[in-house]
């Protein structure tokens, strides 16, 4: 099945990422560690792409991320920096020999309703707490959004610079790691539809937003007769341990809280991909001026034989 085209509609689009691990590894153990290496590479793609970071969150074996961004061009360019930057350090930590992600990140576009917007944060912030590893967000140790977004708690890790370091190790120099690390700060920016607000405000409905899923996922546990496992029973995981089975459900075109905006949305990546397909049926056709609609990434030229 092929994948579809990535499409963000206009300057500002609030989309969801999703990345997941090899046959859902738990090689996101969520450690000092990783937590260190995994907010560095995300603070220095987001300096090096400026993205618009507006929560994140990240379990053994996927992560979550909340942006804004303004093409799909720049969604792959800060994408391709923390897929392959993160890859190469948690192999590097977990002793992972082999591909770290299950295939290419998944986006899904947010439409500016409110409704649909908060709904999205409500899901990213409710990481660990939904799946009942923890009682409290907060408990959750590992990479997340919400002692920063209700505490002010800098999401700040460390980049390494492998190169450098390769080339003392060739030197036989010192290779104190401190020598080649770099701090960097992921910065967290407001859900467009509520940027208007102050900051105590923003911040109250944040806490709503947490208080609610604490108390649903609390008489969740309570209807099932079911318990947390705990912080330190996940740290206990192997991070090459495989689950038996992963819980994933098909992932929708857009989301959208109103049957009026998901439509809208579905006309209009309906007239991209037609113009897409229209535009490589003629470059394949040897059109090398075929154009294609705004926003889109055309095809490669085909190899050009001696």
């Amino acid at each position: 099945m092929a994948r579809p085209l990535r499409f963000v509609p206009g300057k500002g689009t609030l989309v969801e990422i999703t990345c997941r691990t090899v046959q859902a590894r738990f090689l996101f153990r969520p450690n000092p560690e990783f937590c260190d290496v995994a907010l560095g590479v995300l603070g220095r793609a987001q300096r090096l792409v400026p993205v618009q970071v507006c929560a994140v969150s990240a379990l053994s074996n996927h992560l979550h991320l909340l942006l804004v961004v303004d093409d799909a061009k720049q969604v792959s360019d800060f994408m391709e920096y923390v897929g392959s930057n993160l890859a190469r350090e948690v192999n590097r930590l977990t002793g992972w020999d082999g591909p770290v992600f299950h295939r290419r990140y998944s986006m899904i576009v947010v439409t500016e309703e409110e409704s649909a917007q908060v709904e999205r944060l409500k899901y990213v912030l409710a990481q660990s707490c939904k799946e009942n590893l923890v009682e409290r967000l907060r408990d959750w140790r590992g990479v997340h959004s919400v002692r920063a977004l209700l505490d002010g708690e800098a999401l700040t890790g460390h980049w390494f610079d492998r190169t450098r370091e390769r080339a003392a190790r060739r030197r036989d120099e010192d290779l104190d790691p401190r020598r080649f690390a770099t701090p960097e700060v992921l910065t967290l920016s407001s859900l467009p539809c509520w940027r208007h607000l102050p900051a105590a405000v923003y911040r109250e409905r944040v806490a709503d937003l947490v208080d609610t899923i604490e108390q649903e996922s609390a008489a969740e546990r309570a209807q099932a007769g079911t318990k947390v496992l705990g912080f330190q029973a996940v740290l206990a995981r192997h991070p090459h341990h495989r689950p038996e089975r992963s819980v994933k459900s098909p992932a929708p075109l857009v989301h959208a809280a109103s049957k009026a905006a998901r439509q809208a949305f579905r006309e209009a990546y309906k007239w991209f991909v037609a113009a897409f397909r229209e535009a490589a049926e003629q470059f394949r056709r040897g059109d090398r001026h075929a154009v294609f609609p705004a926003g889109s990434f055309p095809p490669a030229p085909p190899f050009v034989p001696g």
